[in-house]
């Protein structure tokens, strides 16, 4: 037979019920189970199987087994099923309930949090045929210590009286205040008895700080050389809190951000797959590295500086500065990203190892050669058919490059052999659109101009030295008299490459007028410099900024000559690799390609920085700095922080070794981030270009369907309320690798708990669900206006903080933001 023990009932919101799990076994006393120590017990998800070596039967062939059950107050079915060796067998069924006469059934809050007043209910149930009386005590004691807290926690009525009817149950209330300074967890064990029945339940939550720690964030960006004054101004107005208890004070500052462009070269080298693009990328990566070691030796210094010293230089940006971050990397969705990038960077003096060099660039090539087919076109993958745009794209990278003066020598005759076959297959590729359009006899006055056509003028103007075939002329010259008259309708990346198909091609004042009409649309701003507004990711190849403002960057560097623009251009670019990391090879290549048409001057370069916070001064001169970046971080500690160090003065100039003729127009940017621990009800709100705002609203029914009104601070809500909260989040830049995270009252208890993918808007996020927040993590989080919403019930009665809603982009912790602190009452 089989005896079954009743467990002691116990109920954990968290723990599955559903399914029965042995956590105990042990043989009864009078068993006749020889060497149990033996016994081998095989749990899986919902049976458990025991292996006896030595079994014996009493003398009515019975072995009695004790099982503690898991403590949930439900109904188990029970299904035994045993075997001997030679296969005898049998089986029963038993239904258990674990239940008792007289039982109670706490409603605790996931937390308490520090200054809340909170009324805690129990609910007593008789299952009895009869009236019980008796009373209910509440204990309260410190989980590390095993005390009594009742007195700090303001327990004055800990015993209460009940009177239950047969099989009903009735409420208890107990009022609790939770104690400021007592930042420990705490048992708390109800006791209800009457008569010869008694039942219990302890469980031990945590107490949570009503203290946040914030961090404010001031982003400091210059462009060139100079001073600009900053103000922090809720540092400045720090003195006027008498809870605001300062911790640290972070400054980081950046002089040659155009180094983070060079760090992503790594990424192409190293991309897994085998098709031709990414072929052709590897080499592209090896030939730049080759270019840029050739021509500043210092530049291969740095990286070499970096694998043997200064190795924080290879970590990734997810990775920088935990302490400044809302959440530890491990936390987050992120941590193969952050890891992945890490890899990247530290394989970057690998990349510009002169001997790994040349054979990486001998390979790809070998491997293009063997992706080329019979007729000169590249497949995408080896075996696959002929491909027109990947094509076209890796000729205009070998223009590229050649523009550059950066295809190794070796390797020039092999690179001519591809070009030579491939170009003949890409004319006649544009010779068969022209006579496709004859054929049909389309009107050929009007707008016949595709993306495609306009890539193959852009490509074929890198091969002026090799004529185009007479049976070809008709139809590029009829593409290149459309792009003339039609280019106004194209977007800004094809609008870029006619300017330049023309220019090179002699039309010089056309691509002229193109320029100064894409200078005239775009948008100049100080900080992020110069772009426009209309470029936006799309799921064509001609609908991806990055590479838009790397061609348009050659457009105006090679027919303007305008600096301040190819700088404002220039700016926008690496701003992007401030907050985002480059996600395509294809990006990669296009921006590295734009940043060093104009040689290596802004990698080259070298400035001293001087910061003033307040009194204090932080200097390049006087602190250790990164090599090529000239990145530089110092902390101070809160006790030396003051009011005053708000006003804030970055100076930026040219050491006095420098052979600059005329100051720099480079960007540089840096934060000055400021944590502080205070109140949460005193939290005032705070925005950099995140702008982040929380309201409560409470759901009410009515004859015209669900109405939502607004919870104000100090508001009067109901237990049992349904609560929907509501988050405006305003983006003014495209960001990567997003933490918004919204803490709630103890008294609430969200709908939701299931952490899992969503989508809103188009947009997708992953919400986790833990005990006192709701966190939301967005790995691409593009600029505009978005709107999240979730909802909560009101489960106790009492006064709570509500916490605060923080956001920040883990990928450049200066962009961060955060709510107001609320209070809420329960009536």
């Amino acid at each position: 037979m089989s005896k079954f023990t009743p467990p002691k009932i116990v109920k954990d919101k968290e723990e599955d019920t559903s399914v029965a799990l042995i956590e105990d076994f042990k043989p009864a006393p009078n068993s006749n189970i020889n060497n149990p120590e033996q016994t081998l017990i095989r749990k899986n998800f919902n049976e458990t199987a025991f292996f006896f070596p030595d079994l014996k039967t009493d003398s009515s062939g019975n072995v009695e087994l004790s099982f503690t059950m898991p403590e949930a107050l439900t109904q188990w079915k029970w299904m035994m099923f045993a075997h001997t060796k030679d296969l005898r067998f049998g089986y029963a069924e038993k239904s258990i309930t674990t239940q008792k006469e007289l039982m109670v059934q706490p409603n605790m809050p996931r937390f308490f949090r520090e200054g809340d007043q909170i009324y805690v209910t129990t609910k007593v149930v008789n299952l009895t045929d009869s009236e019980l009386t008796g009373q209910v005590e509440l204990q309260l004691l410190d989980a590390t210590t095993n005390q009594s807290v009742d007195g700090w926690f303001l327990n004055v009525q800990p015993n209460q009286y009940f009177t239950v009817g047969a099989k009903q149950s009735e409420p208890v209330t107990f009022s609790l205040q939770i104690p400021y300074q007592f930042n420990k967890p705490v048992t708390y064990r109800f006791i209800a008895r009457s008569n010869q029945l008694s039942d219990g339940e302890e469980n031990t939550i945590p107490v949570l700080s009503n203290r946040a720690l914030v961090t404010e964030s001031l982003p400091l960006n210059m462009n060139g050389t100079g001073k600009k004054i900053f103000k922090f101004e809720k540092l400045l107005k720090s003195g006027e809190s008498e809870t605001l208890n300062n911790h640290l004070l972070t400054v980081e500052y950046t002089s040659n951000p155009a180094w983070y462009a060079l760090e992503a070269l790594p990424y192409l080298m190293q991309y897994p797959y085998e098709c031709a693009e990414q072929t052709f990328n590897r080499f592209y990566a090896n030939a730049l590295a080759s270019k840029i070691v050739s021509s500043s030796p210092r530049i291969k210094r740095v990286f070499e500086n970096w694998k043997a010293a200064d190795t924080a230089a290879l970590l990734s940006n997810l990775q920088k500065n935990e302490e400044l971050k809302s959440a530890l990397l491990e936390e987050t969705p992120w941590v193969l990203q952050g890891k992945s990038e890490s890899e990247q960077k530290k394989n970057i003096a690998l990349l510009f190892d002169i001997t790994k060099m040349g054979a990486s660039l001998e390979s790809a090539i070998n491997k293009l050669q063997q992706a080329q087919l019979e007729n000169g076109g590249f497949a995408w993958f080896k075996g696959g058919p002929d491909d027109r745009y990947i094509t076209q794209y890796i000729i205009t990278g070998i223009g590229h490059l050649k523009k550059l003066n950066a295809i190794p020598a070796n390797l020039s005759e092999k690179i001519g052999e591809m070009e030579k076959a491939a170009l003949p297959y890409l004319d006649n590729k544009i010779k068969e659109d022209y006579d496709y359009l004859i054929k049909r006899k389309s009107n050929l006055v009007l707008n016949n101009l595709g993306y495609l056509q306009i890539q193959y003028l852009y490509m074929r103007s890198f091969f002026s030295e090799q004529n185009v075939p007479g049976n070809i002329f008709n139809a590029m010259n009829y593409y290149r008299k459309q792009s003339q008259q039609y280019w106004l309708s194209q977007n800004k990346y094809m609008q870029g490459m006619i300017a330049l198909a023309l220019y090179r091609t002699g039309d010089l004042q056309r691509a002229k007028d193109i320029l100064a009409s894409l200078k005239q649309n775009a948008i100049v701003n100080e900080e992020t410099g110069m772009y426009w507004k209309e470029i936006s990711s799309g799921y064509y190849w001609y609908q991806h900024p990055i590479e838009t403002q790397s061609l348009l960057i050659e457009a105006f560097s090679e027919i303007s000559a305008d600096k301040k623009a190819i700088a404002g251009l220039k700016t926008w670019l690496i701003k992007q690799k401030q907050t985002e990391a480059w996600q395509t090879t294809k990006a990669t290549a296009e921006a590295c390609y734009a940043l060093l048409l104009q040689g290596t001057d802004w990698l080259n370069e070298s400035k001293e920085v001087n910061i003033r916070l307040g009194n204090t001064v932080i200097s390049s001169a006087g602190n250790k700095t990164q090599l090529g970046s000239g990145y530089l971080k110092k902390t101070i500690d809160g006790h030396f922080v003051k009011p005053e160090m708000g006003n804030i003065a970055v100076n930026i100039s040219l050491p006095a070794s420098s052979s600059a003729s005329q100051p720099t127009n480079s960007p540089s940017w840096g934060a000055v981030y400021w944590q502080y621990f205070e109140d949460m009800d005193k939290i005032t709100i705070a925005s950099t270009p995140l702008q982040l705002t929380k309201k409560l609203f409470v759901e009410k029914n009515t004859d015209k369907g669900p109405v939502l009104e607004s919870v104000g601070d100090n508001a009067v809500l109901k237990v049992g309320s349904k609560v929907r909260v509501r988050i405006e989040l305003k983006v003014d830049r495209n960001l990567e690798f997003v933490h918004l995270k919204d803490m709630r009252a103890s008294c609430m208890e969200p709908v939701n708990v299931i952490s899992e993918y969503k989508w809103q808007d188009g947009l997708g996020y992953y919400e986790s669900t833990k005990d006192a927040s709701t966190n939301f993590f967005f790995s691409w989080l593009p600029k505009g206006t978005f709107v999240f919403e979730y909802s909560l019930f009101i489960t106790n009665k009492g006064q709570f903080s509500n916490g605060i809603a923080t956001i920040q982009c883990m990928y450049a912790p200066e962009f961060t933001s955060h709510s107001e602190g609320v209070r809420i009452n329960v009536e």
